[in-house]
């Protein structure tokens, strides 16, 4: 392509300058992650990089989201695309006679090298419970089941950001019997072991849940959150999470659908979301799956259609971005199977 700036023009712009004049990024991997799923329904998938630029991804899966035959599945995909067989690693037996469904797990890694694989076990989202394994070997065996305790739900769709004191903030919220919902962030300051609950903003009037959390360049935190209003809902932190101010509109459309977000090698965010409004059924809107880029966190830009469909259901993202600078996507395909998306930035 032609190039049409001057070379003092070219060579004035600086490393960042570049990254942040990004204009357009390209597809360079999809696929559909089951060649054959050993679930008839699957949905809300999660992603985390391990050694070797290995992806985990799971997701849950089973006759239909609320049975108690739902289960969580894990699989691999190594850099040369190769994804293996899923394997059933949580399900929600308490006993011979009572299994409750399994919901919304979610991979993270910390620093140290522990993973974790949250995910929750009850009748609904309202009576649920928060369960965690880990793993010291990325992802091959993993832990027993242990209860989160008591209001600790971790990690409610999306996953947790680790700090430089190596603090972890996990995004998570509550539906309550009266319809409300609440968001709140869940810290720990002892890689997992003890958990404190901070609540975001609970006198608001906005109805949120499922927040994602993006630090910034001046050391402020942002959560954007998934919300019964027809927009993604945005609060802020300058104390490391401690606190938070009060929730406000961002001008990203939401149908009342999850979204998740991430903050880039460049600072900059990626938001991934169904660019529609709330309709008559709760799965309305989730035919548009759009990916959006901000700087500043206030202003957002769509810069990749994932999906332009109408009544299907293109939902429920999950986004990283690995140490080679991709970008990687995976969203709920119509129930029937996962979607994984790679993302590579084109700059100018």
């Amino acid at each position: 392509m032609k190039k049409h700036f001057s070379l003092a023009v070219i060579f004035g712009v600086s490393f960042m300058s570049c990254l942040n004049a990004q204009s357009s990024w390209s597809k360079v991997r999809e696929e559909l992650v089951f060649e054959n799923p050993p679930f008839q329904q699957c949905h809300a998938s999660t992603m985390v990089e391990t050694s070797g630029g290995k992806i985990l991804l799971a997701c849950f899966g089973g006759s239909q989201e609320g049975k108690p035959d739902v289960d969580i599945w894990l699989t691999s995909i190594n850099n040369k695309g190769v994804i293996s067989e899923p394997k059933n690693v949580a399900t929600g037996i308490v006993n011979d006679s009572l299994r409750y469904p399994t919901w919304n797990p979610v991979l993270f890694k910390a620093r140290e090298g522990k993973l974790f694989l949250f995910y929750k076990v009850g009748p609904n989202p309202r009576e649920w419970w928060g369960m965690v394994k880990t793993s010291e070997n990325n992802g091959r065996t993993w832990s027993a089941a242990r209860q989160l305790p008591e209001n600790i739900l971790g990690p409610i769709k999306n996953k947790p950001v680790q700090l430089a004191d190596g603090t972890i903030l996990s995004p998570s919220s509550i539906e309550e019997s009266t319809e409300r919902w609440k968001v709140h962030i869940e810290k720990s300051s002892d890689l997992g072991q003890t958990w404190q609950m901070i609540p975001v903003d609970h006198n608001s009037e906005f109805d949120v849940i499922q927040p994602s959390i993006l630090i910034y360049p001046d050391d402020r935190i942002q959560i954007l959150c998934r919300s019964k209003q027809g927009y993604v809902v945005k609060a802020w932190s300058t104390d490391g999470g401690n606190s938070w101010g009060e929730l406000s509109n961002t001008s990203l459309l939401n149908p009342n659908s999850g979204t998740d977000a991430v903050t880039l090698k460049d600072d900059s965010q990626l938001i991934v979301y169904n660019p529609d409004v709330p309709g008559k059924e709760w799965f309305n809107g989730r035919g548009k799956l759009r990916v959006a880029r901000s700087v500043d966190g206030q202003v957002w830009k769509d810069i990749v259609t994932l999906e332009d469909g109408t009544t299907e259901e293109y939902s429920y993202p999950a986004i990283i971005q690995t140490k080679d600078g991709l970008v990687h996507i995976s969203y709920t395909y119509d129930r029937k199977n996962i979607k994984h998306v790679v993302l590579k930035p084109n700059l100018n």
